[in-house]
């Protein structure tokens, strides 16, 4: 079917994401208890998961879900290559390497969304993307870190080796806790199949829409919140912030096309490419780069980007995607 760029736009969950922003900026007191926040996150993930595994269950392991995950995890491994050095014209080696692993990795919560814009329009999509989020959350924190103690400047180099431990950091991108949810829970639909997806259904199915659109009004909050937080003069940072996501879903439209995905498949991997993490990549870089601000990347990724793919990318990507699918 032929979707307008607006039909995203107007979906309850981006209009309570406005509402969150606009609460913040008019100083409303309005958040949601940390809890709260943290339940709701881990609900979200739990239902993608399952219903993911769900669908990969019909699908099977075929050699075309092997060829785009095997892309999705180049992609995650060379998108911070080439935006530390872009970003190494303006910053210092460790901010470099930790905002280019935060747009080399993704944002589980811009993917939901993609999907809830998906089952509004009817658009089919495959189960086996939500494997390829989760393969996708590593490996740009492992290149982000291994960049960062290359270039590190001789005198600093013992500082960096004396930080890194690289146990810790695996278990970090590896064995976080959205990433052992995910894939758990992908695991479990795919071993359960529609009748366990029939059985969680009331919980993990119906309730999904209701859940996202609170989710993304206590995202709404804390994106404006952050957006405060960014340096002066950081110009350079909103364009890079808004470039990426751009460039980058572009790449992921470009590689859904060549591999002849379906559009729904299209949409999730612009998202998948085009977001930036402000969870997974600010904790493995807290450990790994302390040198690097978590003010810069941080506000970053949950204050331009997320926002922006949101609000603007989707329906860009969306665009796109009818412009060059029959």
């Amino acid at each position: 079917m032929e979707t307008s760029v607006f039909d995203s736009l107007l979906s309850p969950p981006v209009l309570f994401f406005f509402l969150g922003m606009i609460a913040t900026w008019i100083k409303s007191g309005l958040e949601l208890p940390d809890q709260i926040s943290k339940f709701l996150s881990v609900y979200l993930l739990m239902a993608i998961g399952f219903h993911g595994g769900m669908e990969l269950s019909h699908s099977g392991l075929t050699s075309e879900v092997g060829t785009v995950m095997l892309m999705t995890v180049i992609a995650a491994a060379l998108v911070p290559i080439w935006s530390f050095f872009l970003l190494r014209l303006k910053l210092d080696v460790y901010n470099s390497a930790a905002i280019a692993a935060t747009y080399g990795s993704i944002s589980a919560v811009t993917f939901v969304t993609a999907v809830s814009v998906l089952q509004s329009l009817e658009i089919e999509y495959s189960g086996y993307m939500v494997a390829a989020m989760a393969l996708m959350e590593s490996p740009a924190i492992i290149v982000g870190v291994l960049l960062a103690r290359y270039y590190a400047h001789p005198n600093e180099d013992s500082t960096v080796k004396a930080s890194m431990d690289w146990k810790s950091l695996l278990k970090e991108a590896l064995g976080s806790g959205p990433v052992v949810l995910l894939a758990g829970s992908l695991v479990i639909g795919l071993a359960t199949g529609d009748k366990g997806w029939e059985s969680v259904k009331p919980v993990l199915g119906d309730p999904f829409k209701g859940v996202l659109a609170l989710f993304l009004l206590d995202m709404g909050v804390n994106a404006a919140k952050h957006l405060s937080k960014l340096p002066e003069s950081s110009f350079f940072l909103c364009g890079f912030a808004i470039l990426a996501a751009l460039v980058h879903a572009g790449l992921g439209i470009g590689t859904g096309f060549v591999l002849d995905v379906g559009k729904g498949d299209a949409l999730l991997l612009a998202v998948l490419f085009g977001s930036a993490s402000y969870i997974a990549v600010p904790a493995a870089a807290k450990l790994a780069l302390p040198q690097a601000n978590p003010g810069i990347y941080v506000p970053m990724s949950l204050g331009i980007t997320f926002p922006f793919n949101v609000v603007v990318g989707i329906p860009i990507y969306l665009s796109m995607i009818n412009f060059l699918w029959p």
